[in-house]
């Protein structure tokens, strides 16, 4: 065990809360629509008989219906399904309220997810007392000054893993307390795959180990779990099981980013709507280079099809890049160099199922040389006050060219993991 390890130790009192916003889009259409309130509804990315469901309401949810479920299986179980396209700006706009409320009890907030939070009270001992009627507050002041729609279900323990873990016991307007007391009779009730992180395949490395069950794997020694899982990542689940917070400021800086897009079959139906999504990936990465004031040397690309192959390419770039634009052009330039000495179909065809963009070897703004023969700097310095002004008045507000395709905005998609894009940089300062 190193030094670091040494530092950690165990929480005594559960003071830390995990907020997880119930069915979270299908309640803010709901709060913004009266007619929809009480009613089965699916939030999609498309409406097409082949949409997928990102986001079914709980009334929804009591007909079966789930997260990635196809939108025609679904209104075979409802037949009064309500299919409505995502709404990305409404969404951010309420998780910004719901942070704001947040802040009100503490500085310790951080947004872990479009629809999660955690609020990590440890330190206000002599604030909050009790943990539970804060808790309860919580939800009264989201339903009073958010939205009376909205709903979230509240876990609380000693450190932000089970506090998680306990938000998903009660669905939906739970409120669940781990602690010392009752931590061991609740783990001896779960699989270790309902534990959040782990998935099959640690599953039967775990069993391999002779860890069976989440109990046995709470008592197992740190020396034990990191001999099993063959790293520090053993260490980090005894910690998480052990009342040791290892998860929250913890994020380091960003050493690659990546954007990727599944794409469903409608979204398959024509090369200009593939290289509408590649476009919007390319946003993705310039957007988040951008807001961190760095540039990429190095990307790549892969697409998978739907015969199991894939084409991938490694670009280390001439000169260091941001704009989302050149970075498609780019892309398109390999691909076409590519098709032109090998005997192959076309790289970009409707067989794509999904596409990811991997960028790394980052260098800072103040590190790039402009081009002997252009003014990158004022590129660069435009692209950052066209970013400004989005984040400001709204990202359809202004558009640029390579937004637009025959009189058609690039459809704007979220999701629900990292949050970041939204903060500033190392702190959850919202972006203005």
């Amino acid at each position: 065990m190193d030094k670091t390890e040494h530092k950690l130790s165990p929480r005594k009192e559960a003071r830390v809360l995990f907020i997880d916003m119930n069915s979270f889009f299908a309640s803010c259409e709901q709060q913004d629509n009266f007619y929809l309130r009480n009613r089965p509804i699916a939030v999609c990315v498309y409406t097409g008989k082949f949409g997928c469901v990102i986001a079914p309401s709980i009334e929804a949810k009591k007909f079966g219906i789930k997260t990635g479920m196809r939108l025609n299986e679904a209104i075979l179980l409802c037949k009064d399904l309500i299919p409505l396209e995502t709404r990305p700006e409404r969404y951010r706009h309420y998780h910004t309220k719901i942070i704001h409320i947040l802040k009100l009890y503490c500085h310790d907030v951080y947004p872990k997810s479009i629809d999660e939070a955690v609020i990590d009270l440890t330190n206000y001992h002599l604030v909050y007392k009790d943990v539970v009627e804060v808790a309860k507050k919580i939800k009264n002041d989201i339903k009073e000054k958010v939205g009376e729609w909205l709903q979230c279900s509240i876990g609380i323990a000693p450190n932000s893993f089970l506090a998680k873990l306990a938000s998903d016991f009660e669905k939906p307007n739970g409120l669940v307390i781990i602690n010392a007391e009752n931590i061991d009779n609740i783990l001896s009730r779960l699989k270790l795959t309902d534990l959040p992180g782990i998935a099959e395949k640690m599953q039967i490395r775990l069993n391999k180990g002779g860890i069976t069950t989440a109990l046995e794997m709470r008592k197992a020694s740190p020396e034990n779990l990191k001999a099993i899982l063959k790293s520090i990542v053993g260490f980090y689940w005894h910690c998480r099981l052990n009342f040791i917070e290892v998860d929250l400021g913890q994020e380091q800086d960003y050493k690659s980013m990546q954007a990727m897009r599944h794409l469903n079959q409608e979204q398959r139906t024509s090369e200009q709507l593939i290289h509408e999504i590649l476009i919007s990936l390319c946003l993705t990465l310039e957007y988040r280079m951008v807001k961190r004031r760095i540039f990429s040397n190095t990307l790549v690309v892969n697409f998978r099809y739907a015969n199991g192959e894939q084409w991938s390419d490694f670009l280390n770039l001439s000169s260091p890049m941001q704009d989302g634009a050149d970075i498609y052009s780019a892309i398109l330039f390999r691909i076409k160099d590519f098709e032109k000495h090998h005997v192959s179909e076309k790289i970009i065809h409707r067989g794509i199922i999904s596409i990811c963009l991997s960028i790394s070897n980052f260098s800072n703004h103040t590190m790039i040389q402009g081009n002997l023969f252009e003014d990158n700097n004022k590129k660069d310095h435009l692209r950052k006050i066209v970013y400004d002004l989005k984040n400001k008045f709204g990202k359809q507000k202004l558009m640029r060219a390579v937004e637009i395709k025959e009189d058609k905005i690039i459809q704007d998609v979220i999701g629900f993991g990292s949050v970041k894009d939204l903060y500033n940089n190392d702190t959850t300062e919202m972006m203005t």
